[in-house]
């Protein structure tokens, strides 16, 4: 009997399946898996939450990084754990959108093996360059692309990562061409951008406010709904001609498929109690995102509309999938 089916049944039999059961979840501490390294944006997310998470729950929610291919390790690791609500995932638009469809092969599915719980935060990307760039603003920056194609570089996370779809997102809708230049991670495009030795990199505000605020690094637009309070002078894609650019990332929070229904709930409810801190709240702001709790099923839609608008930009850039 394939394993997920056997640990769903045994807890039914437990009578974990219950909602008069349930209610005694959880009994010891909640693993929470973040498929990137510590000290980025999902790993910063994941710990704000996660801390008062675990005083709701009155169990610890113990955050456990397992970085690598893109999120694909972390989260291939997780949806293999057993569906009893002590595993939970960070669903991010990275891992379980962007890179399902740039790998010609991944080791989970991001819809059918997760179980969404709620979107946490949606957190605005930003487009940054080198303060030494001759542009001021996106339109003398595109105006420079078009007249000097394949000049300027930009940096991302790594191959087939958000940073480098949103790049070649950008360049489709503009018709322009940079080089792209993939790290191992954003801090050391970030590095290399601040030095002058790439000039752009499509960021999320989280890791380049500091550099922003540090003038170290020139924002040109945002990926939000609205201009940011730590960004006032900066337009958003859409204020600057570009719809198509201007949708912020989400950050959520998933299980194995399988999980109990009355466990994914009593977790939906907690999240929602936690987004409604004021201290949460404003830890979460701070880092330049918006807390954005959801119904399970909203978030759901969300992941499904997600993987779709990135397929269609997959097939629209012409992308050679990564093996």
């Amino acid at each position: 009997m394939n394993t997920r089916i056997l640990a769903t049944t045994l807890l039914a039999g437990l009578g974990l399946a219950s909602g008069a059961h349930a209610s005694a979840y959880p009994d010891k501490p909640v693993k929470l898996i973040v498929p990137y390294a510590a000290g980025g944006t999902t790993d910063i997310i994941a710990r704000i939450v996660g801390t008062r998470l675990g005083t709701v729950l009155k169990q610890p929610v113990v955050v456990e990084n397992r970085p690598g291919a893109g999120g694909a390790v972390g989260s291939a690791y997780a949806a293999r754990q057993a569906p009893d609500g002590y595993t939970l995932v960070m669903e991010v638009e990275s891992s379980h959108a962007v890179n399902p469809n740039v790998y010609a092969k991944t080791a989970y599915d991001p819809v059918k093996d997760f179980a969404p719980i709620s979107n946490l935060a949606d957190v605005p990307n930003v487009l940054v360059v080198n303060p030494g760039f001759p542009a001021s603003d996106l339109a003398g920056f595109i105006k420079l692309l078009k007249a000097n194609p394949g000049k300027y570089s930009f940096g991302s996370s790594g191959n087939g990562g958000l940073s480098h779809m949103n790049g070649e997102l950008f360049m489709n809708e503009t018709g322009t061409r940079m080089l792209h230049v993939p790290y191992k991670g954003l801090g050391p495009a970030l590095n290399d951008a601040v030095a002058g030795q790439i000039q752009v990199v499509f960021d999320n505000i989280p890791s380049s406010s500091g550099l922003i605020q540090g003038h170290r690094l020139r924002p040109l637009a945002v990926a939000a709904r609205q201009r940011l309070a730590v960004l006032p002078d900066v337009p958003t894609y859409a204020e600057a001609g570009l719809p198509g650019m201007n949708n912020p990332s989400w950050f959520g929070l998933g299980a194995p498929a399988g999980t109990p229904e009355p466990i994914l709930d009593r977790l939906n409810e907690a999240v929602r109690h936690v987004l409604a801190e004021p201290e949460v709240v404003a830890a979460i702001e701070k880092q330049g995102a918006m807390p954005s709790p959801t119904t399970r099923k909203a978030f759901g839609d969300l992941i499904r509309v997600q993987n779709a608008h990135w397929k269609k930009v997959v097939e629209d850039i012409h992308f050679t999938k990564l093996q």
